[in-house]
């Protein structure tokens, strides 16, 4: 997840490029660069951390060209470093990158087979590779970008310029948003429509396989054939709420965009990238002095270290609504990751049940604004027998984040939509964190083993836009999906709680009947509700319980139901049995719960905004349930 902003116009380049970047430097932030022409060559220009050390590097650099590059990066492929930062560069060829290169292992043992030498641990170096190969057989960087492209396997959006061509720039995508600004004699391409704002209104939003071809103030675009195309330039007029909903029509929906980010935010400060491990001594679960952790924002009162951590025999997690779903999804995870009990409940239930909390168990509260009352009040509870308490929570020094022991914060920024998103979907991250770093302590994990889990998460927020691409999907099937008599949400395992997140979403937003089940329960009730009238929405992760998911969606199918499946890569098999069939990224199994809930909240986003509901504020509904 990295912005990307390109520029070409009678402006600064530098200045103009790298005040797109500060506002896109919620995409990413670890490391950031620029290419600007400078005479007849492109002057890179990288720095390692937050943009502000670019700018300085930048300070007292003077271009005298009209187009250049720029990019900030949230690093998948590649610690943070400025070798690994963009723009790459190869023989003059220069490009940025948002996105992932599925096969780029196999790209780059061809190319390092050929004699290529590769300066950078990224994925993204390669297409540098590729571009300036072509170009030596072509002579042209329009050219050389067309062949190359039907090489890449994957989800990006890329801007190359070549000094070989020095006013032209080629911009092309495949998943993550890409838009071009069209000003007088400017051109502007970034992938948020903020950087564009400030010189146009007059934008085009590219689609996958799109390719814009820039020659100085000119522009062209292709289909990925190579024929010419023609799009409307669309005219952005906003009033002052849409440009704090930043051009959305709801807040939700500008929410479900901003997830990604979200992920990014919740797991950088307990990453180390370099030595692909959870860090959580970051925030005190080490036990580490908070002078030997500087610039980290954390609290002196933490208590729970790696030593409470080792004790702890038993867990409880307790919380509501959605944040409850994101528990449950929290008790596979602990469970098979670290190998300790776990149990979730609802907070108006658990604290009326006059719970008994053993000794050396510890209590983990999740709440969006740490005020949810039935959670406080539980939280007090088992304070009172003894018991440590984990809060989890998006608002610092709330209620629930000063009462306990230790803190962990979504960090997902204002969430202003009732029905939660970004949070949920923080909240499912660090609970992985956490599992994670629970398993290192009790031995259950080591070095290696460690590494695949914390590589899923630093792949997430780029698979997660990826996944964002199914929005005009469900905008367009929204007028028939409206139409069914109900839902029924199925899955199993760490799906099962996202079958009833999903449920959830679609009462709290449209109002209709919808229900979350284990699959695996269909034939003890639910199954007499199928008819050819209702949706039936499987979750069919790639794990060990695929072939029963599947059985279990045949069972509906066979009595009438119409099923839309969301499953992993092209899977021809659920394609086949499937009214719908939504294709998620093949990935880890731990973070196929937040690839899952994607679709199912722009499916409940768009069959309400159809029925002309307030999605922002559905009826009846609070942000923050203070009262019981």
């Amino acid at each position: 997840m990295c912005g990307i902003v390109g520029y070409y116009g009678p402006k600064d380049p530098k200045s103009v490029i790298l005040e797109g970047l500060q506002t896109l430097e919620y995409r990413g932030y670890d490391s950031a660069g620029v290419a600007i022409l400078n005479g007849s060559e492109y002057k890179r220009i990288r720095a390692e951390g937050k943009l502000a050390a670019l700018a300085d590097k930048l300070a007292d650099e003077t271009f005298d060209g009209a187009i250049g590059i720029g990019h900030t990066r949230w690093a998948t492929h590649g610690p943070p470093s400025e070798r690994n930062a963009h723009p790459h560069c190869i023989e003059g060829v220069n490009i940025v990158h948002n996105g992932i290169i599925e096969n780029y292992a196999e790209l780059r043992e061809e190319l390092m087979s050929e004699g290529a030498t590769f300066s950078s641990d990224t994925d993204s170096e390669l297409v540098a590779h590729l571009i300036n190969k072509s170009m030596k057989s072509t002579g042209n960087l329009m050219e050389a970008v067309m062949k190359m492209m039907k090489r890449l396997e994957g989800a990006y959006s890329i801007l190359a310029v070549s000094a070989d061509a020095p006013e032209e720039m080629v911009a092309f995508k495949n998943g993550p948003p890409l838009i071009l600004g069209v000003g007088e004699k400017e051109l502007v391409v970034a992938s948020d429509i903020q950087a564009i704002m400030p010189h146009t209104n007059k934008v085009i939003f590219l689609e996958d396989d799109e390719v814009v071809y820039i020659r100085k103030d000119r522009y062209e675009l292709f289909n990925r054939s190579g024929g010419l195309i023609k799009k409307e330039v669309e005219v952005i007029d906003w009033s002052p709420e849409q440009v704090e909903k930043q051009g959305f029509k709801h807040y939700m929906l500008k929410e479900i965009f901003e997830q990604p980010r979200a992920v990014a935010q919740a797991i950088d400060p307990h990453i180390n990238l370099e030595t692909k491990s959870v860090a959580l001594t970051r925030v005190g679960f080490g036990g580490a002095r908070v002078e030997e952790l500087p610039k980290i924002d954390v609290q002196e009162d933490l208590q729970l270290t790696n030593e409470t951590l080792e004790g702890i025999e038993r867990i409880f997690i307790v919380a509501c609504g959605t944040s409850y779903y994101a528990g449950q999804v929290g008790e596979y995870l602990i469970e098979q990751i670290a190998r300790v009990p776990v149990e979730c409940d609802i907070g108006s239930e658990f604290r009326y049940r006059y719970p008994v909390i053993p000794e050396n168990s510890l209590v983990i509260t999740i709440s969006q604004s740490g005020e949810t009352a039935d959670t406080l009040a539980a939280l007090r509870l088992v304070k009172q027998q003894g018991a440590k308490v984990l809060s989890i929570c998006n608002v610092r020094r709330s209620s629930i984040d000063r009462e306990a022991d230790g803190h962990l914060y979504m960090n997902a920024g204002a969430e202003i939509g009732v029905a939660s998103t970004k949070a949920f979907v923080s909240t499912l991250s660090l609970l992985q964190i956490f599992a994670i770093q629970l398993a290192k302590v009790k031995g259950v994990l080591n070095q290696d083993t460690e590494k695949p889990f914390v590589e899923a998460l630093v792949s997430l927020p780029s698979q997660m836009e990826k996944v964002l691409v199914h929005d005009k999907f469900f905008e367009e099937a929204a007028s028939s999906l409206k139409t069914y008599r109900g839902f029924l949400y199925m899955g199993r395992g760490v799906s099962f709680p996202i079958a009833m997140e999903g449920a959830l979403k679609l009462k709290e937003l449209a109002y209709m009947h919808a229900e979350g089940y284990a699959a695996g329960e269909m034939k003890h009730g639910p199954l007499a509700l199928i008819d050819e009238s209702m949706a039936v929405v499987m979750l069919v992760a790639n794990d060990e319980l695929y072939d029963k998911t599947v059985s279990n969606l045949e069972e509906a199918k066979a009595r009438g139901g119409q099923i839309i499946s969301i499953g992993s890569g092209e899977n021809q098999k659920l394609q086949n049995l499937s009214l719908h069939y939504l294709s998620i990224p093949e990935a880890h199994w731990t973070v196929n719960p937040v690839l899952q809930v994607l679709p199912l909240q722009l499916l409940a986003y768009h069959v309400a905004s159809s029925l002309g509901h307030d999605v922002d504020q559905p009826r009846n509904l609070a942000k923050s349930v203070t009262v019981e």
